[in-house]
């Protein structure tokens, strides 16, 4: 099971260098096997709301949710107050420390480009560490 980081998603719906590694992911691995959280998703739709591309929005949103299988989670209070104490021993951002939370919570590979997380326990796997015959 995994949790794909918001950088991972904006790689794809922007069309960036790394999006063709990511149309594979995603057409390789079930969407039962995908997770966002709730925070990625809600800054998913800040970004595009600035970029004045609500229509890609709306169509992740279908397809994730209403096409696919792909589920959200949050944070509760309890996970949230273990952030504040997680973030005395980690030297990464908010945003970086509620995934790092939530990969833990639910015990989730965590999937992500960039490498702030090469620095902790849970570490974190690319796109194309994970599709067949890159493991």
């Amino acid at each position: 099971m995994y949790l794909v980081d918001t950088n991972v998603w904006l790689e794809r719906l922007l069309e960036q260098e790394r999006s063709e590694e990511m149309k594979r992911f995603l057409a390789e691995t079930p969407s039962a096997q995908l997770y966002i959280t709730d925070f990625s998703l809600h800054f998913v739709g800040v970004v595009l709301r600035r970029l004045g591309r609500l229509d890609t929005f709306e169509e992740f949103l279908r397809d994730l949710f209403i096409l696919g299988g792909v589920r959200s989670i949050g944070l509760g209070v309890e996970e949230l107050m273990r952030l504040i104490r997680v973030s005395a021993h980690l030297s990464i951002d908010c945003d970086d420390l509620y995934q790092y939370v939530a990969a833990t919570t639910y015990n989730l590979t965590l999937v992500r480009f960039d490498t702030d997380f090469d620095r902790t326990d849970v570490g974190r796997k690319v796109p194309a560490q994970l599709l067949q015959g890159g493991r």
